[in-house]
């Protein structure tokens, strides 16, 4: 297939979210088709009427968008093919590759039960003398020999010919299969490789007997294998968040999800941190790995901290827009945003994910008067205030630059007698309202001299 354009997609059922295993499959079919300059498409696998819905094709759509995930071409409904998966199954009635069962439900399950370790054999397989009456189109499938399938992560996989049936391809109402749209859309679509969860190794062993049947060339195919949780079980909603939008409300941001989802599973050497473009110059097929690959949230939020850390501000300020509208909480003012944007070259080091960076970002978030908890308040008795009115007439006209602020304290704290960090105690509690916050000197750098010398003079006109 070295001459053909590389064309992967993803076939999500649209039943429910997107499932953390399902955004990485769709990754892996991203990362495979973008690195070789190929296509990745988009099917929805919307048979089921009963349970599909259109809100849960919005939901994979919206997953796959926050992700970064971008396709070819309009979504394809599976559902809105029938009439050519159906004629593809008289075609293969016409070419003797297929035959009509008329066995009745009840009749295939009395066979069942008097075989119970065999695969069922319909009686019509070979039959001439057939009634006028609805009947189910049956693959003709091999009896003899193997099923052999050259997987490029499962290695050769093989099963013997009389362990599979000769399923339905097209039911006696006339609606076509899901084995049989399968391999009717990845052909039509001109899908060249198949990477999808090992959960379907079984199915690919009766799709390729389609493939087979009508003279069709196989996709390579690639199973990976699925994702555990931390104590090695599959992955429940048990182990916390299973669904990509529940990663996406806990705060990670994409770029860290899509850093992480690749190496579950996948590797390229010792590297653990990559940006996209590496991600698609190195990923490859023998790089993944047979074994399940296990959810680790130290590990997410480790990779989570880089990719903050190392974001541009404007794209972080984006994000954060983003996981604010995401959650429903309200969005920043513009004055929250000139502050925020501001904090965020001496924010952004430390947190992890974008809660931890908007709790850091609180000092510039909350208005004045600034709302003590139960620890800053103990900070600011008649002494420290003093102190602090005394930084206030310091810093009134110096250079508000971090080096300046910085020394105008230590002056501060000097003539008082007193170390730094009692300065900083009170002052961090007037600016932020807590004990716990960013460099005190950041903080004022980022809220500038207006705000800063007004929350200061808030707490200096307590001191008598």
């Amino acid at each position: 297939m070295s001459d053909t354009q590389v064309v992967t997609r993803f076939a999500p059922s649209p039943t429910g979210y997107l499932h953390i295993g399902g955004a990485r499959t769709a990754l892996f079919n991203w990362l495979y088709a973008r690195g070789r300059g190929g296509k990745f498409l988009l099917r929805i696998e919307d048979t089921d009427r009963a349970r599909s819905t259109p809100e849960a094709t919005e939901a994979i759509l919206k997953g796959l968008t926050w992700l970064g995930l971008d396709w070819d071409g309009d979504p394809i409904s599976q559902f809105e093919r029938r009439d050519r998966h159906a004629a593809v199954a008289r075609q293969m009635l016409a070419d003797g590759t297929a035959y009509k069962c008329f066995s009745t439900p009840e009749e295939i399950a009395a066979w069942r039960e008097a075989n119970p370790r065999q695969p069922f054999q319909s009686p019509w397989r070979d039959a001439t003398d057939l009634p006028d009456r609805p009947y189910a189109i049956r693959l003709r499938a091999p009896r003899d020999g193997e099923t052999v399938i050259d997987d490029a992560v499962q290695g050769q996989v093989r099963v013997a010919n009389d362990q599979l049936d000769d399923m339905i391809i097209l039911r006696s109402d006339g609606t076509p299969t899901y084995m049989l749209a399968v391999v009717v859309d990845d052909h039509d679509m001109g899908v060249t490789h198949v990477i999808r969860g090992d959960d379907h190794l079984t199915n690919t062993f009766r799709q390729v007997q389609i493939f087979d049947a009508m003279g069709w060339p196989r996709p390579v195919f690639a199973h990976i294998p699925l994702i555990h949780g931390e104590d090695g079980k599959k992955l429940s909603k048990r182990h916390g968040a299973v669904g990509l939008h529940e990663f996406a409300a806990l705060g990670y941001p994409p770029a860290a999800m899509r850093n992480y989802l690749a190496r579950l599973g996948w590797s390229h050497g010792d590297d653990e941190l990559f940006d996209d473009a590496q991600a698609r110059d190195w990923f490859d097929l023998p790089g993944i790995g047979r074994a399940p690959a296990r959810l680790d949230f130290k590990k997410l939020e480790h990779v989570s901290g880089h990719h903050i850390g190392a974001m541009a501000d404007a794209d972080l300020l984006a994000a954060l827009d983003d996981f604010l509208s995401e959650t429903g909480a309200p969005a920043l003012t513009q004055r929250q945003r000139d502050r925020v944007a501001a904090a965020l070259p001496a924010l952004k080091e430390k947190a992890k994910t974008l809660p931890q960076l908007l709790d850091q970002a609180r000092f510039a978030l909350i208005d004045r008067p600034v709302e003590m908890d139960e620890k800053a308040s103990k900070s600011l008795d008649t002494v420290s205030r003093g102190m602090l009115s005394t930084l206030t007439a310091a810093v009134q006209h110096v250079s508000w630059t971090r080096d300046e602020l910085e020394g105008a304290a230590k002056r501060v704290a000097e003539e008082n007698g007193v170390g730094l960090g009692k300065l900083a105690a009170p002052l961090r509690a007037a600016l932020a309202g807590r004990t716990t916050t960013p460099s005190v000197f950041d903080m004022m750098t980022a809220l500038g001299r207006e705000e800063s010398l007004a929350r200061l003079q808030d707490q200096t006109e307590l001191a008598g």
